[in-house]
């Protein structure tokens, strides 16, 4: 039988490796606990909801400033495969780092089918650019500003470091203090084949321009690449492409499996200002943790 990516001769066996949602126990409902934590965020912390960043009614920013002005700034790209979810979900990332007195904002993007992954980045790319022009009114610091994101925010945030700020946004060629990427897809190949591809509708040149463990550019950023220990052995190894590209650029990054966490509790840590993950971004953001 041919293979269809890899060592992968049927869409079963990528699947196994990419729905996340097929090794969850019994009554296992994720989405539960984010959007019971993004609630808490809305309702404990302040926020100004709902700011547009760029033309289309999906490019908004939710953003969850702290307390002292000219606050560190952590921009957070949700996932969901690039189809679904919103950053309504995903709230409860403001409050760990809230607590450390660094203002979050959590982006929303348009959605495959409706639009492609390339319009998503670019989208992505437009928010991390009105941040670093903007956040001031919010009273955020632009010179201190990190990225991160979850699953397909991770893949997205990848996106974001390529990207040649000075050349195409006028920016400083590398504006960003630090990134995260959890649980990222940095090789998009194998999702051709997946259950996604009827949704995320890829072709080889969306795969070519999208898949950033083959676009690493030099990049002064720190990053931190991690995933979930109980997480299938497909992302651990997207991880690990990933950061050996990173390091083969001459680019800084730390490689770290988060030991006991699955797809979608390797976030967690967003919630809790004690966290090694927001303790990571207080420094990488110059704030005393």
């Amino acid at each position: 039988m041919r293979t269809l990516y890899r060592n992968f001769e049927t869409q079963a066996q990528i699947d196994a490796q990419y729905n996340p949602s097929l090794v969850l126990a019994p009554g296992d409902q994720p989405m539960e606990h984010f959007g019971a934590q993004a609630h808490r965020s809305r309702t404990t912390l302040r926020n100004t909801l709902d700011v547009p960043y760029g033309p289309t009614v999906e490019e908004t920013l939710d953003i969850f400033p702290a307390a002292a002005p000219n606050a560190p700034v952590f921009v957070f790209i949700h996932g969901g495969y690039w189809r679904a979810l919103s950053s309504k979900d995903f709230h409860g990332v403001a409050l760990g780092l809230n607590a450390l007195g660094i203002t979050t904002v959590v982006v929303n993007y348009a959605l495959c089918p409706f639009v492609t992954i390339d319009e998503i980045t670019r989208q992505c790319r437009s928010a991390i650019a009105w941040v670093l022009r903007n956040i001031g009114q919010h009273g955020g610091d632009p010179s201190r500003v990190a990225i991160g994101g979850h699953s397909a925010g991770g893949h997205l945030t990848a996106m974001c470091l390529q990207t040649e700020w000075a050349r195409d946004y006028g920016l400083p060629q590398d504006p960003l203090a630090g990134a995260i990427a959890f649980s990222g897809l940095y090789d998009l190949e194998p999702l051709r084949y997946s259950y996604l591809q009827p949704m995320i509708q890829l072709d080889d040149g969306i795969v070519r321009r999208n898949s950033p463990a083959f676009l690493v550019r030099p990049c002064k950023t720190p990053l931190w690449i991690t995933w979930g220990g109980l997480e299938s052995g497909e992302f651990a190894r997207q991880s690990q492409t990933y950061h050996a590209a990173w390091q083969a650029a001459g680019n800084t990054a730390t490689l770290q499996e988060h030991a006991g966490t699955n797809h979608f509790t390797v976030i967690h840590g967003l919630e809790d200002a004690q966290s090694p993950v927001c303790q990571w971004l207080a420094h990488a953001l110059g704030q005393a943790a």
